[in-house]
This record gives C-alpha cells, sequence and structure tokens, in this order.
C-alpha cells in the first residue's frame, strides 16, 4: 500500500474518531435500553425511608436542588436544606462550630459522569468532586425509575439502615 493511501486512511479514520468518542462515552443514555437522563432537573423530593417502613423528610419540608445531565453523561448535582441557618458572623471563616455542622449537613454536592444500567435499573454515578470529600473518586449505583419526566432513585443503605431517596423533575432539555 502507498504512503499516500496509508495516510489518507489514517487523515479519514481520525476524522471519525472524535464521533466515535462522542457516542460512546460515560453517556447519560444508553442506546440499549433508549433511556436519556440528558437535561435540567429540579428536586421534588429528597426523603428518607426507615427501617421501620416509615417515611421522612430528609433535608428538611422544602428542600432545594438542581441536577444537569449533559448529553455526554457529565453531570452536577446540589440538593440543600432550604431552613438552614445563615451564620451570624458575615464571613464563612468565622463560623461556629454548630454553624459549619448545619451547613455541611445541610448539604450535599458532586459532580462527574453517570452511566444508565436500564436492564438493571441502575444508575452508575463516577464522583470526580464531591462536598463529602470521602466520595472523591468512588463509584455510586443507585437503583431508579423514570417515569416520563420523573425520576427517582435510592441510595445504598446508610449503617442505620436509612434509605435516602431523591425525587427529580425534569424542567428542561
Amino acid at each position: 500500500m502507498s504512503l499516500h493511501r496509508t495516510l489518507s486512511r489514517l487523515a479519514a479514520l481520525a476524522c471519525l474518531l472524535p464521533g466515535l468518542a462522542w457516542s460512546s462515552g460515560a453517556a447519560a443514555a444508553d442506546t440499549r435500553g433508549n433511556v436519556s437522563l440528558a437535561g435540567t432537573w429540579t428536586l421534588v423530593a429528597a426523603d428518607v425511608l426507615h427501617p421501620d417502613g416509615s417515611r421522612s423528610h430528609d433535608y428538611g419540608d422544602a428542600p432545594k436542588g438542581l441536577l444537569l445531565i449533559d448529553r455526554r453523561g457529565h453531570y452536577s448535582l446540589q440538593l440543600y436544606r432550604t431552613d438552614r441557618p445563615r451564620f451570624a458572623d458575615p464571613s464563612k471563616a468565622k463560623a461556629t462550630a454548630l454553624e459549619y455542622r448545619a451547613a455541611v449537613m445541610g448539604s450535599s454536592t458532586h459532580y462527574g459522569t453517570i452511566a444508565v444500567e436500564p436492564g438493571q435499573h441502575q444508575l452508575v454515578f463516577h464522583i470526580e468532586g464531591a462536598s463529602f470529600p470521602n466520595w472523591e473518586g468512588q463509584q455510586q449505583r443507585r437503583a431508579y425509575e423514570l417515569h416520563g419526566d420523573t425520576l427517582s432513585y435510592r441510595v445504598p443503605p446508610r449503617p442505620d439502615g436509612n434509605v435516602p431517596v431523591s425525587v427529580w423533575r425534569r424542567i428542561g432539555d
């Protein structure tokens, strides 16, 4: 084969590779199950299921949250209690231990990539950064249900047996 033909084929392959990478990345869609989570989601509920079967609000009565997922599967997630107390001092560096505790326990944020395994009804979060540093670099699985534009998932049980449940509603593409 001539050098010219070899270089032409390599150039054609180089043009195809970015498209293949785009379609096969850690996507928010799995073409086998045709599930797409790409879009903007707002938090509907952040509850917790207790071992006795009861359910309560994990982030207060009116939590706020936003989940952004792009078409390649990159995500950013934020959950907040709306009743978090403001710090008495305007400087973030001068809060009390109780103020810091309320701020940390009243929020949960992380980002990375997400994949969908529709056959197993699993979301797989590949966490790159998180407000709780112990999660960074972890892969976390969540059992999920998707009904139209409503997504709900269960976090694996905590050591006390409680199971957090998040419910989101898609508000945009």
